[in-house]
């Protein structure tokens, strides 16, 4: 069972949560004050769901309370979809004390106002600190591969790779990105000592030269361990560290960041007819149990990222819901990165081949920072560096010093 807030004052997100569930949007929404408490809770005991609604039904007129469910994803559980004031959770927690069976909503529901509470100011990089909420970051993209769906064998070479990322840099990039194995649907899997010869020479150049952020794009711990080695701040792990049991203890004992990404299946299978009964909730528990999985082993929460995988086993409708629901991940109390560039459902709504992107690139970019990503991963770091300082200068004209 997990609960997940949804976001104070975005009507919209809980319409469409309700229309997911199958239910029109009642008009008690619409009454109670502009700040309502809302959150969902998933594949709840029907048991427990029934001594939850039976409390939600005698506190309904005080606390403006409503609820919708629907048919939970595993056996004899239902989802519920609970609205008040904000003194709902307050009321249900005094409640508890004389109703045994809400104990275990209450300890899941302040786990997640705890998460949201404890989420980190700043995202810790080496020695370097981001500080997050103030401003959208760009990481440009350097695939030292030569099958990379947009760009494979442009920068296979060290030298080659280094220049592109140095012109990056100078275009605004925050941090670089490289990677030695392609991720694209149907990849074949690289060694990893064949994916270290390919990313190790870069990321040593990119920090000796030009002292730069370096996060390098590899499920392999191998991989990791040498880049760490030679500077790297931070490993983006497609897997979310399941694909090798020694990534999380490397990372932990390195005390490297982490980006922490969904995919359903691996990039041989994820584009195979992928399908999910709620897109939103599917990603999100997956997120959640990975964000626990790496603070149990010792990461600390100011070096995680989650990152809910554009493009890694979803269709094109659900990377529409994707961009559409990414402020229910801010429930996770983490940063968000999302990587939509040059994807293959912007290439099917516009039309375009890979190379014709930058558009739609750059739209996908600027709503997901609306909607609170704060690192976009892009293979065009010029113009969208200059749309995204542009957005940030209206969204948060008290940070604009700082750039």
């Amino acid at each position: 069972m997990h609960i997940r807030l949804l976001t104070q004052g975005l009507d919209s997100l809980t319409t469409r949560e309700l229309i997911r569930m199958g239910h029109q949007t009642p008009a008690t929404i619409e009454q109670h004050d502009s700040q309502p408490f809302v959150f969902k809770v998933m594949d709840i005991p029907r048991d427990v769901a029934s001594q939850l609604i039976a409390w939600l039904q005698s506190h309904a007129p005080p606390l403006s309370c409503w609820w919708h469910d629907a048919t939970g994803a595993q056996p004899n559980t239902i989802d519920l979809l609970i609205g008040g004031t904000q003194a709902l959770s307050r009321v249900l927690r005094q409640s508890a004390q004389q109703t045994p069976d809400l104990h275990v909503i209450v300890h899941a529901l302040e786990q997640a106002l705890q998460a949201q509470q404890d989420a980190p100011a700043h995202l810790q990089l080496g020695s370097t600190q981001l500080p997050l909420g103030q401003r959208t970051y760009v990481i440009g993209i350097v695939n030292v591969t030569p099958d990379s769906f947009s760009d494979g064998g442009l920068y296979l070479r060290p030298e080659q790779a280094v220049k592109h990322a140095e012109a990056m840099l100078e275009d605004g990039a925050d941090m670089i990105d490289v990677g030695g194995a392609s991720a694209r649907p149907g990849a074949t899997p690289v060694p990893p000592h064949v994916e270290a010869e390919r990313v190790v020479p870069v990321v040593r150049q990119l920090v000796e030269r030009f002292g730069a952020l370096v996060s390098v794009d590899t499920y392999h711990a191998s991989v990791a361990k040498a880049a760490l080695d030679e500077g790297a701040v931070m490993i983006n792990d497609i897997s979310a560290m399941r694909f090798d049991p020694d990534m999380v203890s490397l990372l932990a004992s390195h005390h490297a960041a982490v980006v922490l990404m969904h995919m359903q299946g691996n990039p041989q299978t994820m584009q195979q007819a992928p399908t999910y009964r709620h897109v939103i909730d599917e990603i999100y528990t997956f997120l959640a149990e990975r964000l626990h999985t790496a603070v149990q082993h010792g990461i600390a929460r100011e070096r995680i990222v989650c990152d809910p995988g554009f493009g890694f086993g979803k269709t094109l409708r659900h990377n529409v819901d994707l961009l559409n629901g990414l402020p229910s991940f801010q429930s996770l109390g983490q940063p968000l990165l999302i990587g939509t560039s040059r994807k293959s459902f912007l290439g099917r709504l516009l039309r375009r081949e890979v190379w014709d992107r930058l558009e739609g690139t750059m739209a996908s970019v600027l709503y997901a920072a609306i909607r609170g990503a704060a690192f976009v991963r892009v293979h065009d770091v010029g113009p969208i560096a200059q749309a995204v300082r542009m957005l940030d200068a209206v969204r948060h004209p008290h940070a604009r010093g700082q750039r």
